[in-house]
């Protein structure tokens, strides 16, 4: 077996883990119930975290070089459903602060939701997608894991639902998944954002992808459509200085997270950020024949108050506009 690397721990760069029970007791507690949201947390939670774990063979297979390694890694998430894989190495800012990992290498992958499901949006059928691919996305991390295992190679898994040692969208980042966009989630150049993402960590050494340029960010520059839509008004007007560089050098947009954790919260779950995502004029936004679907429909109305009970906890976020309303 390979020797054990040291630990590899988040660092003063590395945000808190988002404390959720924090936030949902500043709005009045959990009160979305959407049955089949929680029928799916329920199997995700009660059957798939019961398989996190797995034996690790003790014969050790090589590969001619570290890209052949990513290849046949990569290849075998494919097949297991993955839309978009990629392999980035674990470094400390990568992971939550007050949590460490002895994994250097993330094999992260994505798999799109179905748009159908948001052309209303919030609604019960896009909390539901979302699950939906938590769940189907947590069967390809645990099978991958294994597959890494019967290789001889330890594998961690850090599930798209949450609870990670190391942040998703970092890593998909720098595994050349797309660009940050304005609403903060990462932009592919094909399935622009509607997609999901989860990690498995590993000791196999891989080739690593690096990050992309494609424009994205040029274009949600000039495009406002999530913040002309957010219900909550709570996506900026500007790239923020203060909110540190993207992996190719752009300061990122800062969502006012007092005003869209609220909204989130009791509508549910929201997403309608990357529901009316204009990129590409939505020619990632297909219908189940084919054809380009409709803007959403998006409901504008009452805005919850804002509620910031992180904001002294780690957690920094811009104010926006508040007061405006």
């Amino acid at each position: 077996m390979e020797n054990l690397l040291p630990v590899i721990q988040g660092d003063g760069n590395s945000p808190v883990p988002f404390p959720w029970e924090t936030w949902y007791d500043g709005v009045g507690g959990r009160t979305i119930n959407i049955h089949g949201v929680t029928e799916i947390a329920q199997r995700i939670y009660g059957d798939q975290y019961q398989r996190f774990e797995g034996p690790v063979a003790e014969h050790q297979t090589t590969f001619p070089s570290p890209l052949d390694a990513k290849e046949h890694i990569k290849t075998i998430a494919r097949e297991l459903g993955a839309d978009i894989v990629g392999v980035a190495a674990v470094e400390p800012q990568d992971i939550y602060h007050g949590r460490s990992v002895s994994e250097p290498f993330a094999v992260v992958v994505g798999q799109r939701m179905d748009y159908e499901a948001f052309v209303d949006v919030p609604s019960e059928s896009a909390a539901i997608e979302c699950m939906r691919i938590y769940e189907t996305l947590g069967e390809i991390v645990i099978k991958l894991a294994q597959a890494i295992r019967d290789l001889g190679w330890t594998a961690t898994i850090e599930h798209p639902i949450g609870d990670s040692s190391v942040l998703h969208i970092p890593l998909a980042l720098k595994a050349g998944f797309g660009e940050l966009g304005r609403h903060g989630s990462i932009i592919h150049p094909t399935f622009g954002p509607l997609f999901r993402i989860g990690s498995v960590l590993t000791t196999l050494p891989m080739a690593l992808d690096t990050p992309i340029d494609a424009g994205i960010g040029a274009f949600c520059d000039k495009c406002q459509a999530c913040r002309i839509f957010c219900p909550a008004d709570a996506i900026p007007d500007e790239r923020d200085p203060d909110g540190g560089t993207d992996p190719i050098g752009n300061h990122r947009y800062r969502v006012d997270t007092g005003k869209c954790f609220p909204y989130f919260a009791k509508r549910n779950y929201c997403s309608a950020c990357l529901a009316v995502c204009a990129y590409k004029h939505k020619q990632w936004a297909t219908m189940h024949d084919g054809s380009t679907g409709p803007f959403p429909n998006v409901p504008f109305g009452t805005i919850p108050p804002p509620s910031d009970p992180d904001i002294d906890h780690g957690h920094a976020y811009p104010l926006l506009r508040r007061g405006e309303q």
